[in-house]
């Protein structure tokens, strides 16, 4: 991963830190897709939607889905970080409940132990990306393929990028991703959750902060247990020859409702996790989410079913906590109707590596993360004011150890979408396939 950026304005000036590294992959091909110091300045400082077209042609739409969709998601459930989850008794539960309890306790061994867990405060993780929409389908029998992305491990194709992640606690944490030239930002701060994109304002998340996802892909043990503590266990499955137990945890309607809008209706958001029988590991991440949006103008309804399941690999220790530093994604996007002519389904992949974690970072005060100042919720927590200007995000940024800006960035999970968000599918399935009208 390059940190450093050569210094353009001077020759005989220190080289630019980044605040997202750039993975060495980018440059070391040759090909047309491949990126170089020259253009990098360009697609970092390019956030207007028009001149995001001129870079980057019929990928700016695919581009646009896989950071909306695939970048930086939420878990359905608030985490809580009591540590009476853990080693509470579990006889005191129905036997899918108990059971659930035994093997989040298997679980809090593998990893390292509630010591080591507890021993935790913050969190530093930094990584690369690689992305790709592998297939389209729409209507019943008319199915026409995307060029498929090659995301194998070798990480050839598709699009490439870095993330650093930061975390204090469940509800305290930020994200900065950049793939292809093009930087998604989010974070939390305890009271609410933004997102930001260089096509959109911020925006924050109804409902309460949630966790990313990302931090239950084999970052953070202590949250992953924590949440499935309050999980049941429905069964076994095996998951690439490796025999796993099965446990499941469905958000309630209170919260369903508190992510509802007048004109869309989160109706379910499920979540597995599969723990390895053998070393006690999680070693697949499943989450789906249904939601329903009303149409204008006449009495049907659009519906909206994404599915994410991750494979996590590669466990290393690290500080005395098992830390997986690889896996792969995979994201289905479902839209559906009564009108079957206008169904349509969207695959994409994520591959990624972890390149460095570290752990108690020292100087991560609250200010590290603050929300966007263009970020405004209403008192009513229904709606979101924001100003009419949307800052450029700056190329130029700091070191890991140094201060995270506090203009992070902020935006909406697919499930908080809103017509216009929609449209942006629309319009990448026109892109991809120009003959084909939905």
């Amino acid at each position: 991963m390059r940190k450093l950026c050569p210094n353009f304005d001077r020759e005989d000036g220190l080289d630019t830190v980044l605040e997202v590294p750039i993975p060495e992959e980018m440059f070391a091909s040759k090909t047309s897709n491949m990126i170089s110091w020259q253009n990098m300045k360009a697609w970092m400082t390019s956030s207007h939607p028009s001149n995001m077209t001129a870079l980057f042609g019929g990928r700016n739409a695919e581009i646009q889905l896989l950071l909306g969709v695939v970048g930086a998601p939420l878990i359905p459930i608030a985490i809580s970080y009591d540590h009476e989850l853990i080693s509470r008794n579990i006889k005191d539960h129905p036997i899918e409940a108990s059971m659930a309890k035994y093997i989040v306790k298997q679980y809090t061994a593998a990893v390292g132990g509630e010591k080591a867990l507890n021993s935790i405060e913050s969190m530093y993780a930094m990584g690369k990306v690689r992305m790709g929409a592998s297939e389209f389908c729409s209507g019943e029998k008319n199915v026409k393929a995307m060029k498929v992305k090659n995301l194998r491990s070798s990480l050839q194709g598709g699009e490439m990028g870095g993330f650093v992640l930061w975390q204090k606690g469940p509800e305290l944490w930020c994200l900065e991703l950049v793939v292809s030239g093009c930087k998604i930002s989010a974070g939390s701060d305890g009271k609410v959750a933004w997102r930001q994109t260089p096509w959109h304002h911020s925006h924050a998340s109804r409902g309460p902060p949630r966790p990313l996802r990302r931090f239950l892909q084999g970052l953070d043990p202590r949250s992953t247990a924590n949440l499935f503590s309050n999980s049941v266990c429905v069964g076994e499955k095996a998951i690439n020859d490796e025999d796993c137990f099965i446990l499941k945890l469905e958000a309630d309607s209170s919260t369903l409702k508190a992510r509802s809008s007048n004109n869309v209706e989160i109706i379910r958001h499920t979540i597995w996790g599969y723990f390895s029988q053998r070393t006690g590991l999680l070693v697949q991440l499943e989450d789906s989410h249904l939601l329903r949006i009303k149409a204008t103008g006449n009495n049907d309804n659009i519906f909206w079913e994404t599915t994410m399941v991750s494979l996590i690999h590669d466990y290393r220790t690290i500080d005395g906590v098992n830390i997986a530093h690889s896996g792969k994604t995979t994201v289905s996007l479902f839209r559906f109707g009564e009108n079957s002519t206008g169904h349509s389904r969207t695959r994409m992949e994520e591959v990624w590596e972890i390149e460095e974690v570290d752990f108690n970072i020292k100087g991560l005060s609250m200010e590290c993360f603050l929300p966007p100042g263009d970020l405004k919720k209403e008192e009513e927590g229904c709606g979101l004011v924001t100003s009419s200007t949307n800052p450029k995000l700056p190329f130029k940024i700091r070191s890991a150890s140094s201060r995270i800006s506090a203009s992070k960035v902020a935006a909406i999970d697919l499930d908080e979408e809103d017509d216009d968000h929609h449209d942006d599918h629309e319009n990448f399935i026109s892109t991809s396939d120009e003959d084909e009208s939905v």
